[in-house]
């Protein structure tokens, strides 16, 4: 990857980062749904200037589903218990799916060095997730792992979105997203309680909606669509094991959240499987096809 490239995906797992945070604070004023309906509401806004990319319904919807699928879950998982630094970790571990799933359904077969890589990283990653409190039913655990078989999902269907304009493509995916949120916020909450909700936001949780709409969603998943675009999910997708580390840290600093010797163990293991993956592995290119 070209270091203006490598920079990018480091943006983007900052981004993605803080965004957990962000989702944790506004979860205190809002319920999952109402979230992210007006989530994907302010993404959606672009839309009125920018034109609809040419792709295929099939792609459009899939996406689109899958998306409020991931944040629905993510977020649902929060309001019920799951810390912000074990979210990020879980809903990352789509790098770990997207590769696999790469690999069966696309032909972009991992190296072995890349294999141990992953491998390793896994290792450290459970590692984490063992070190966080027991303060939050299985169900909304088990919810929350849904989140990351979602993301890699999208990151397939994106690869098929060549040559589309990224900034576009989200615009419109939000808005295409808004009425299964509708549905979703009317059955879970209601009208009048969607509307309080929306009115009485203090200007915190206001700002850190623009952060969540405008930053992790339209600008990170931009930046993160092009990259897919131009190299293999293998090359690009090892970059999103940074942002456990980051949303864990900023929860410490912001909610409190501490780590222990084995937890910093698995973050260490993390990255050298993370270094495995970049500096040593080189994409294998996927077999012909045969007739």
């Amino acid at each position: 990857m070209r270091p203006a490239d490598i920079a990018l995906a480091l943006v983007v797992a900052l981004i993605w980062g803080l965004g957990f945070v962000f989702t944790r604070y506004a979860l205190t004023e809002m319920s999952p749904t109402v979230l992210n309906l007006l989530r994907f509401a302010i993404t959606a806004l672009p839309c009125l200037l920018l034109p609809r990319p040419k792709l295929a319904w099939t792609i459009w919807i899939g996406i689109s589903l899958l998306l409020v699928w991931q944040y629905l879950t993510q977020s649902w998982g929060m309001a019920h218990g799951v810390p912000a630094g074990l979210t990020a970790v879980i809903v990352q571990s789509q790098a770990l799916f997207t590769v696999a799933f790469a690999a069966v359904l696309l032909g972009e077969r991992p190296t072995r060095v890349q294999l141990i890589g992953i491998g390793v990283a896994a290792c450290g990653l459970l590692m984490i997730c063992f070190t966080v409190g027991y303060d939050f039913t299985f169900v909304a655990f088990a919810v929350t792992m849904t989140a990351p078989i979602a993301f890699a999902f999208t990151n397939l269907l994106l690869r098929q979105a060549r040559d589309v304009p990224m900034l576009d493509l989200f615009a419109w995916i939000s808005l295409v997203s808004l009425p299964p949120l509708a549905l979703a916020a009317f059955a879970a909450d209601g009208g009048p309680a969607i509307w309080r909700e929306v009115s009485g936001l203090s200007p915190g949780v206001m700002a850190a909606m623009l952060s969540l709409s405008i930053g992790s969603t339209t600008v990170g998943y931009w930046i993160w669509g092009r990259l897919l675009q131009r190299y293999s999910a293998v090359q690009v997708v090892p970059f999103a094991l940074l942002v456990p580390f980051i949303g864990a840290g900023a929860s410490s600093l912001v909610f409190g959240e501490t780590f222990g010797p084995l937890r910093l163990a698995g973050m260490l293991i993390v990255v050298a499987g993370l270094a495995i993956m970049l500096l040593f592995g080189r994409a294998r290119p996927a077999l012909p096809e045969t007739a």
